[in-house]
């Protein structure tokens, strides 16, 4: 039976999101597990730097619920948030509380990853750098390029990372 991951990378300038659909079956010969896992839909929520915070705030909330009603995922995964600069972590946890809110209010089940994991998951070391990460992104979905913008691309590790969990 598939299922349909969200991968969530937040931020209050660029939140990415990426969606995929996976599938285990039965391979006839060999009697093992086999994994499928396919693109759906990837790219990213933008807010201007200019706009005042509460309205940035309020476009990701909207956003927010709108890709979620097109993608209907069935799990959502959530980058947890990393310590960077102090005030770029204080506007991104803002962003976070206000995507924690819609995952609330649309009742889906959601798991939370932070940035070691996910390298760790997608290449096999906790300090890869981003290009790595990418790299194992379009490897691990059959792509002969890498999701743009980064921020999309990092939700889509994100949610392989939850079907990598799922899988064990």
């Amino acid at each position: 039976m598939g299922i349909k991951i969200l991968g969530l990378d937040p931020g209050i300038a660029i939140l990415g999101f990426g969606s995929i659909i996976c599938q285990a079956s039965a391979e006839i010969s060999l009697d093992v597990d086999v994994a499928s896992v396919q693109l759906e839909d990837y790219g990213v929520i933008e807010t201007a730097a200019k706009t005042p915070f509460g309205d940035r705030l309020c476009t990701i909330y909207d956003d927010l619920h709108a890709v979620i009603g097109e993608i209907q995922p069935d799990l959502v995964a959530v980058e947890k948030l990393f310590f960077y600069r102090m005030s770029h972590t204080i506007t991104v946890a803002q962003a976070r509380g206000v995507l924690m809110l819609v995952l609330g209010q649309s009742g889906l089940p959601y798991v939370e990853f932070a940035p070691p994991e996910v390298k760790k998951a997608l290449t096999g070391y906790g300090n890869a750098q981003k290009i790595e990460v990418q790299a194992a992104v379009a490897r691990e979905l059959a792509l002969d390029f890498i999701p743009r913008p980064d921020d999309a691309a990092d939700a889509l590790a994100i949610a392989l990372t939850a079907w990598f969990h799922q899988s064990i």
